[in-house]
């Protein structure tokens, strides 16, 4: 069940104003971690909190926090050093923040200097990739995305394979093209071929899709030939990000069969700038869909590994004006990413700081909560009318924004965008 302290308290505010609009993503009880830079200057570990970035490499130095001792953790280009250090390290370090951030504490507030210097204007800052990706692992664990799926291009009275409900299906994808919001993707290139072609061409890619998800962040490693269970493996996640692993329908079609997705999906996957802790999530936690078949004992789950997670879709067509194409809920995913990742130590293959696990496409029950252009449209059957004209996939110049939040009532638990603008 979930573990609430202080930090989640809804009545609790912030000295800094902007924190405490009921609207902003990063009120004092989120508190998620990011990779930062001003100037050009180096990049250093920060925390969002309302309109503002808390620079905690400063308030280490100042001794305001010391999640590692003698050691320093936050003056790095990356998140991973904090991570590796033990879970209980980095509630005491969130609860630590929290503290120092409430409307009636003076020990930062109050200090004019250090305050100056530590609390940066989010609009004056660079966001960067918030972590150093280990290994990137991505998932297929919508039922209702994988029903529509199977319904598209095999039989539609068998849609899941016979594997689908008993484990969660994934591929290793590649790290080395993970990218931070805001970054521009450059349409790939590829095999294609149509059914009406006995050979394929090599081309740009004219099927390009997003795939809307939720991406898990391992901080706590496991080592090789060790299976950890459900609980092991969510107290194993140190927080999540929104994930578009955009998607070349077309390469993916010719290349799949026999070994999966390879050059369909390796060429980009964006991610949001924070990492919104898994602490910050608690109060929003609730159960996976109800089983259709018993799940093997190793990936059964005695409590609520799922988020009540809102989450939608901005397209925007070339210079046309941005429109909402999708809306849903994390909370429909079949698998959880605890399952993802004690499935993935199931054979004992190691898991390591920073590794990434992408939850697949995250579709709902309805046609307006359809996590990919592939669904919305119904393969182009059925093209989207939005303005600028009516799109089936992306053309080059058209940008994609993700969002999610937990509500809270009184605030707001969010990750902030998650974008991408095609480019030829």
């Amino acid at each position: 069940m979930p573990h609430l302290n202080r930090t989640h308290d809804p009545s609790r505010r912030s000295w800094v104003e902007s924190a405490n609009t009921g609207t902003t993503d990063f009120p004092i009880q989120n508190l998620p971690f990011g990779v930062f830079s001003t100037g050009g200057g180096s990049l250093r570990v920060g925390t969002a909190i309302g309109d503002y970035i808390l620079d905690l490499a400063a308030i280490e130095t100042a001794g305001l926090v010391r999640p590692a001792g003698e050691a320093t953790v936050f003056a790095a280009d990356r998140l991973n050093p904090f991570m590796a250090l033990p879970q209980s390290v980095w509630l005491a370090t969130r609860a630590r923040l929290s503290e120092l951030l409430d409307r009636d504490n003076a020990t930062l507030r109050d200090d004019t200097d250090l305050r100056h210097r530590a609390l940066i204007p989010m609009a004056d800052a660079t966001l960067h990739l918030p972590f150093f990706v280990r290994s990137y692992t991505d998932f297929y664990a919508s039922k209702e995305h994988a029903t529509n799926v199977g319904s598209m291009f095999r039989d539609p009275d068998n849609a899941l394979l016979p594997n689908w409900l008993h484990l969660p299906i994934g591929y290793n994808g590649r790290a080395s093209t993970v990218v931070v919001s805001g970054t521009e993707i450059p349409r790939p290139h590829g095999q294609l071929k149509s059914p009406a072609n006995d050979r394929p061409r090599f081309a740009p890619c004219e099927k390009l899709d997003i795939e809307l998800e939720l991406g898990a962040v391992v901080g706590t490693p496991s080592p090789m030939g060790t299976r950890v269970s459900t609980a092991d493996a969510y107290d194993m996640i140190f927080g999540y990000v929104l994930l578009n692993d955009w998607s070349a329908r077309d390469i993916q079609v010719w290349e799949y069969q026999p070994l999966g997705p390879f050059q369909s999906k390796a060429f980009a996957t964006t991610i949001s700038p924070w990492v919104v802790t898994r602490e910050a999530l608690e109060p929003y936690r609730v159960n996976t869909p109800e089983r259709l078949q018993p799940l093997l004992p190793y990936l059964e789950e005695s409590d609520p590994n799922n988020f009540d997670l809102d989450l939608e879709v901005e397209l925007t067509a070339g210079s046309g004006a941005p429109v909402t194409i999708t809306r849903t809920n994390y909370r429909h995913m079949y698998y959880s990413a605890a399952q993802q990742l004690a499935h993935h130590t199931s054979s004992g293959c190691a898991m390591c700081t920073g590794d990434l696990l992408g939850s697949g496409t995250i579709s709902g029950p309805t046609k307006d909560s359809f996590g990919s252009l592939l669904e919305l449209t119904w393969n182009g059957r059925d093209p989207l009318t939005v303005p600028g004209g009516q799109r089936v996939f992306l053309e080059d110049s058209d940008s994609v924004s993700i969002k999610g939040w937990c509500d809270g009532g009184r605030h707001r638990i969010g990750f902030g965008d998650c974008a991408g603008r095609i480019v030829s």
